[in-house]
Parts: structure tokens; sequence; C-alpha cells
């Protein structure tokens, strides 16, 4: 793992430039197409051209179950993993529906769900049944967090063979919010109330609980804030880590990769830990209700693309963003230049910040 870490290098910067010159010569006024021309310039110049090919786009689903339910403090009972698992793999779920809708591929890998399942379409990566209550205990061995990284980095690298060239990050696993935010909070210092919500939706009285559970977790653990691998291990989940991997393996790739919510940020988070160059590969598809998601983005200084108060998870933020990695990408290789639309520029008055 560290090998790949270590060798992961920036996108170019001679491209970006390039590929903004040729954006500051489309016509229209300068800046004038925001975000768009900015996703466009940063696709280029991790792609290493300024005609990047069509993105063949994949959302990858890490599964796994998490210990900490048996705090009561999950919205669901810990079967409905495995069972939404399944749904996956039958194309009937949220990010089945949204990746249908935006022409991309979901592939879903067990890599930690509590019971045995099987599935045609599953990609069996199991590093353990599920984390250990992490109130009570870490929630899993030191080398079982570096495997689960591990693999959320091989699976990149097996789909970017294929040929995916924009990679999703989801999740499915009851309780993984509870992880997440012991993860930020460990990494940031940040409080409970800065950090902790309401998931996929608990009384109030659930989330006063979760709040108490997970700092008490905390400041039994004392989890090192400079060791990432240490704040997986006893706080951390195996879908988490996974997508952590995930990051990893697309910067070391060069290919963009796509942040859905609240606990896919978090893996961004601990994934820019582990190598700070892995931010410039990555783009915010939405900003999570959660409240520790807005923390986390001013972390790492990015900014969401969309405002649809989701709150779902499964990645399922990450087809919407590719759309607009499309529609960037389009502009770039087929919006015609002032000179071809015979338009002459000298009026042009640059007033972007």
């Amino acid at each position: 793992m560290k090998p790949i870490i270590d060798t992961i290098t920036a996108p170019s910067a001679e491209i970006r430039a390039a590929a903004q010159a040729r954006i500051d010569s489309l016509a229209k006024p300068l800046g004038s197409l925001g975000r768009l021309e900015s996703i466009a310039a940063q696709v280029a110049a991790i792609s290493g051209t300024i005609t990047p090919a069509p993105r063949r786009k994949c959302t990858i689903v890490m599964s796994a179950d998490h210990g900490i339910v048996e705090e009561g403090i999950a919205c669901a009972p810990q079967e409905v993993t495995a069972i939404q698992t399944i749904n996956m793999l039958k194309n009937l779920t949220g990010i089945c529906v949204l990746s249908n809708a935006n022409g991309a591929d979901v592939r879903v890998v067990d890599i930690g769900i509590k019971p045995n399942i099987s599935h045609p379409g599953l990609i069996a990566r199991k590093v353990r049944p599920g984390t250990a209550n992490f109130a009570k205990e870490a929630a899993m061995e030191r080398h079982e967090a570096e495997q689960a990284v591990l693999t959320g980095i091989q699976v990149v690298q097996e789909l970017a063979h294929e040929g995916y060239n924009l990679i999703g990050t989801g999740e499915m696993g009851i309780g993984n919010t509870s992880c997440s935010s012991a993860i930020f909070m460990a990494l940031t210092g940040a409080s409970a109330d800065e950090a902790v919500g309401k998931g996929g939706g608990i009384t109030d009285e659930a989330l006063a609980r979760k709040k108490q559970v997970i700092s008490a977790a905390l400041a039994l653990h004392q989890p090192d804030p400079a060791d990432p691998l240490d704040v997986l291990s006893k706080v951390g989940g195996l879908d988490v880590a996974g997508m952590v991997g995930c990051f990893l393996g697309a910067a070391h790739s060069k290919v963009p990769v796509v942040i859905d919510g609240f606990i896919s940020a978090a893996a961004a988070l601990v994934a820019c830990r582990l190598n700070p160059l892995v931010r410039e590969y990555l783009i915010p598809s939405h900003r999570s209700a959660e409240p520790g998601y807005v923390r986390i983005m001013a972390e790492l200084q990015l900014e969401p693309l969309l405002h649809l108060d989701m709150r779902l998870g499964e990645g399922t933020g990450c087809p919407l963003a590719f759309g607009i990695v499309d529609a960037a990408l389009s502009m770039l290789s087929t919006m015609a230049t002032f000179d071809e639309a015979m338009i002459n520029r000298d009026y042009l008055v640059d007033i972007r910040p």
C-alpha cells in the first residue's frame, strides 16, 4: 500500500493551463460557465491532454457491517446492509436508478458484510465479517484496515484497466455515519455537535445517545490524528476504509474521482491525510445534510456542485456529478472559439475574482 501512496503525483499544471487557455478562447464572456470551466481544466490536467476521452463512468459501492449498531444508535436493523446490497445487484436501489439515468455503471463490493451472501455480480473481497463495536473495543486490527484500503485501491486499478476513467464512491452499511463522525472528530478535533447527525433518520433521543457513545469511544481509544490508519482501525469501518483506497487508487491511476456525501467525504479526508495530492483528483458532488459534511469540505477546501438536500448515501450523488463532468468536457472539446465563430474578442473584460 505504501508504494501506491508514495508514488501519487500531481495532475499536470501545464495541461491545466493549456486547457484553461482554450476555455478562455471559447466564444463566451470570460468565466461565464463557472464551475464547468474549472472541472474541465481539472479533468484535462488529470488526463494529461486538453482533449480528454469521453468518460466511462462507474460508482464503486463498498458494503460492510458495523458493530457499533449494538449501541442502538443506527437508523435501521443491521440485516438491512445485506438486503440492500443484494437489491443493488438486482438494480433496484437509488444508486442503480440514478446511474441508469446517467449512463453509468455500478460495482458492488462485499468488503465486510456480516453474513455470507452470494450473487453473480458481487465482488467478494470480505476482510472480516463486520467491525467490532468500537464503543467497547477497536473496530478492527490495523492490518485489517490496511487490507481494506488496499482492496479499494485494487478495485479502482481493475476498473481503470477495463477502461473506466471517471469513478464514484459509494457505500452500504448500517451504522456507518457513526464511524464517519468518529473519524472526522478524531482527525480534526471537532465536537460531537459539529460532527454527529441523524444519518438515515433517528429520534432526538437516539441522536443524543449517538453523540455520547461516539465521544466516549474516542476518549477510550485515543486515536492518533497524525496516523490515519490508527484512526481507521480504532473507530472506522471497512466500507470507509475501502473508499479511502478508492480515492488513493484513483489518484494513483490518474482518474478523477467523485465524492458522494458525508461518509464518502470522511473517506476522502483520510485519503488526503495519507497523501495531500489526492485532493487534486476529487470532485465533490452534493452537499450532504449531515452536519459534519460542511466542515470536511472546509478542511479540504472544496465546494460541492449540487445542493439537493440529499442524504441517502449509496453513492447517489456521483452519477449526478458525472453528468456535469460530461457537460464540462463537451464544452471543452466542441464549443466554438471566438476565431471559429468569427467574433472579435477585444471587448472582453475579465471580471473573475
